[in-house]
């Protein structure tokens, strides 16, 4: 294991984990972010700070420029580094150590993803959101590599759908390099399930995948957040989509 990465994992696993800010070069590497296109995404948060965000409660998401884009991939990986964080902490039973061992990376990707659009978002970013865990038995290998195929798909049609909402190229850029990596997790996980099965996409045509065509599932932001509110409690107020 590269030194890097054990520094990144002895700091994801402070006491803090849940809310401590990743450092920054961690984040950039499991982002696959460079330095140039962080810096640019910043700088466009700073020209955003007359962003106001409508009083409804809960988390608003607003479709009218492209930090509304951004917190709504942060909304979605709030959700995912939640659910591998419990995961990780307490793996069912039945998991293999290399299933342990494989997951836990995975929960680092997500986080570093979710702390990379946090701090991106810089003020603009919405708050943190309160997930519902509840219809999921962690108990059950079963019922968490069923969650966690439903998520890494789902993750990915929302990275596919909402690309073309994207106006700046470096925004575009950088949502291109984390679902790549999203793709990857959804790949894993649907092996785990039924090996061979990792490029599926007749069983993602719901999702809006093409196999005759070879493309990927794509979902529009409304039809993602109506499948993952369930597992949110937080309120998400969506406008100008």
């Amino acid at each position: 294991m590269k030194h890097n990465e054990l520094e990144t994992k002895n700091e994801l696993q402070e006491k803090s984990l849940f809310d401590k800010t990743v450092g920054r070069r961690s984040f950039l590497q499991y982002a696959g972010a460079g330095a140039a296109g962080i810096a640019l995404v910043a700088a466009g948060c700073k020209k955003d700070r007359g962003y106001e965000n409508p009083t409804m409660g809960g988390a608003t998401l607003d479709f009218k420029d492209d930090f509304g884009v951004l917190n709504y991939a942060y909304a979605l990986e709030q959700l995912e580094a939640a659910f591998y964080i419990k995961v990780a902490s307490a793996p069912p039973a039945s998991f293999t150590a290399a299933q342990k061992a494989y997951f836990q990376d995975i929960q680092f990707h997500e986080i570093a993803h979710r702390e990379f659009f946090k701090a991106a978002l810089s003020t603009a970013a919405i708050g943190s959101l309160e997930v519902d865990f509840s219809s999921i038995d962690f108990t059950s290998s079963a019922s968490v590599l069923g969650t966690a195929m439903a998520f890494e798909d789902l993750g990915v049609a929302a990275y596919n759908g909402a690309g073309p909402r994207i106006k700046n190229g470096t925004y575009l850029l950088l949502a291109g390099k984390i679902v790549s990596v999203e793709a990857r997790h959804a790949a894993y996980v649907r092996d785990l399930i039924s090996n061979g099965s990792f490029a599926d996409l007749n069983s993602l045509a719901p999702l809006g995948a093409n196999n005759a065509g070879g493309l990927d599932a794509a979902l529009t932001p409304d039809k993602v957040l109506a499948i993952a509110g369930k597992y949110i409690k937080t309120k998400i107020n969506v406008i100008n989509l």
